[in-house]
């Protein structure tokens, strides 16, 4: 499991090390009871001290000091189509939002030991999720942006698609959360958890700012079918609920954006109540894995969570 470390001050700027608390305590959940080995990318110096220090002596955690612009592995890294083989895409900052030097080499610098396919379409992992099977979930908002690959329809975006990552049927969600600077990424809002099983939140509290969001992909998802012509099951969740910044600005904090490990389920917590719930309904759902809830607050002033920091390299 590939995991990027914040690195850069002037980014995070008072976050830097909070951020970097909370992704050494993933990293180590990982590396322990998730039975990965961890590959954790640092930039710099200071971080990589910063690094060794949060995680002196931890065994199966590599440090990797490596160029890149910051810590969104998930959507600058390649997906992994299986063992030895790989997929990498253009990337454009989310739209052009944030261009940070060192982001366009983070896909060869991970897919370096791997026959690596390169497509020249604007595409990120964390706007698609997949059950393994040839069924892709993604949203119009992100992947037909025209800020990411002008004058696509969704049939321009089903043949890159099925080109390059053997996609069988995709399945199309409108809206991604409030304020997701990615406009809208999937790994927010439904995941699979298994073939055929969908997951996705429900509105917590009376002021959740993305309840219609979640009632419109869970009636979404209700009518859909996977590649081999099956219902979707479909479990929904609590969500965080309202979460906000100390400027009073409403983040896109999700439980959705948890990282499945070899034995465990790494999600991210951000109100205890709720996180506890959220951690309870997992745990029937990966009755094989460990499931562990973190925090993940620091994380989220930075735009996403453990999903949107990790990439999953295939043995």
């Amino acid at each position: 499991m590939w995991i990027g470390f914040p690195s850069h001050a002037d980014l995070w700027e008072e976050h830097l090390a909070p951020a970097q608390a909370e992704t050494a305590v993933v990293a180590k959940a990982l590396a322990g009871v998730g039975g990965e080995h961890v590959k954790l990318l640092v930039h710099g110096e200071a971080a990589r001290a910063s690094a060794e220090r949060l995680l002196s002596g931890f065994p199966n955690i590599e440090v990797i000091e490596a160029r890149f612009g910051d810590v969104w592995l998930r959507d600058t890294g390649p997906i992994f189509t299986a063992p030895g083989e790989a997929a990498a895409f253009a990337f454009n900052g989310w739209g052009g939002k944030f261009i940070l030097e060192g982001d366009e080499a983070v896909a060869d610098f991970i897919g370096q030991g791997a026959k690596l396919t390169r497509h020249e379409f604007v595409l990120e992992g964390g706007a698609l999720d997949h059950d393994g099977r040839g069924t892709v979930l993604t949203t119009r908002a992100c992947l037909l942006n025209p800020n990411r690959n002008r004058g696509w329809r969704e049939d321009d975006a089903e043949e890159a698609l099925a080109g390059s990552l053997g996609a069988r049927k995709v399945l199309w969600l409108d809206q991604g959360l409030m304020n997701d600077h990615t406009d809208g990424h999937v790994d927010n809002l439904a995941r699979f958890v298994a073939p055929g099983i969908v997951v996705c939140p429900a509105s917590y509290g009376q002021d959740d700012p993305n309840a219609n969001v979640y009632d419109a992909a869970a009636r979404a998802l209700a009518g859909f079918t996977d590649a081999d012509g099956h219902a979707l099951e479909v479990v929904r969740i609590p969500s965080p609920g309202r979460i906000m910044s100390a400027e009073h600005r409403v983040l896109p904090a999700s439980h959705m954006n948890f990282v499945v490990a070899n034995e465990a389920v790494i999600a991210p917590i951000y109100d205890a109540r709720a996180g506890a719930w959220a951690v309870e309904a997992l745990e029937v759902l990966f009755p094989r894995h460990k499931v562990v809830g973190l925090p993940s607050r620091a994380l989220l002033t930075g735009g996403g969570s453990f999903h949107c920091i990790s990439q999953q390299e295939p043995a």
